[in-house]
């Protein structure tokens, strides 16, 4: 590893959500981004405003780097599509327009969903909510997500998500995502 980094710099972040290095040529950026807690609140501004600094770093990022990947929870379902019932979601916190709208500036500079870049089975989701049995009752959204610049996305072989781990005993709410880049 090398070109370790901390956090977003310029930007004060005392919980450091983010953690990037250097692989092989590739610049790999492991993003947790706020949950927001609940659109209106304290904690869903500094999100926003999260977005926007990390929004700025990237752009930076991505003309240093053109091999780049951005992964991690994003806490944002980027469309209707990604929730298991958009209507019950509509205008709250992890689908609201403005988290939606951050999340489409990623992509807007020239980075993409390698999920999307294939043909995906309906209702596929990484998260499920443990409150409301949601794995067993099929109730989840797709919020963790793998971005990639366009040099590495026209290398991408695959992406889908891992649902095994989610069946274990006392699993995480995610599943992760795994995407294939070809050399």
């Amino acid at each position: 590893l090398t070109q370790i980094q901390v956090g977003i710099p310029g930007f004060d972040d005392p919980q450091k959500r983010v953690v990037s290095a250097t692989v092989d040529g590739v610049r790999v950026i492991c993003a947790y981004v706020p949950n927001g807690q609940s659109v209106g609140s304290e904690k869903y501004a500094y999100k926003l405003k999260w977005f926007a600094a990390f929004e700025r770093w990237l752009r930076e990022e991505l003309s240093r780097h053109p091999r780049l990947v951005v992964v991690g929870d994003y806490n944002v379902a980027p469309e209707d599509r990604d929730v298991h019932d958009p209507k019950a979601w509509e205008g709250h916190v992890l689908c609201s327009v403005p988290e939606r709208e951050a999340f489409g500036r990623l992509i807007d500079l020239g980075l993409s969903d390698s999920f999307r870049l294939f043909d995906q089975p309906e209702k596929s989701f990484t998260w499920w909510d443990y409150r409301m049995n949601g794995f067993r009752r099929k109730m989840g959204l797709r919020i963790d997500h793998i971005l990639l610049s366009s040099e590495l996305a026209a290398r991408c072989a695959s992406c889908g998500i891992d649902v095994e781990p989610r069946r274990l005993e006392r699993p995480s709410d995610h599943a992760p995502v795994v995407a294939e880049l070809r050399d």
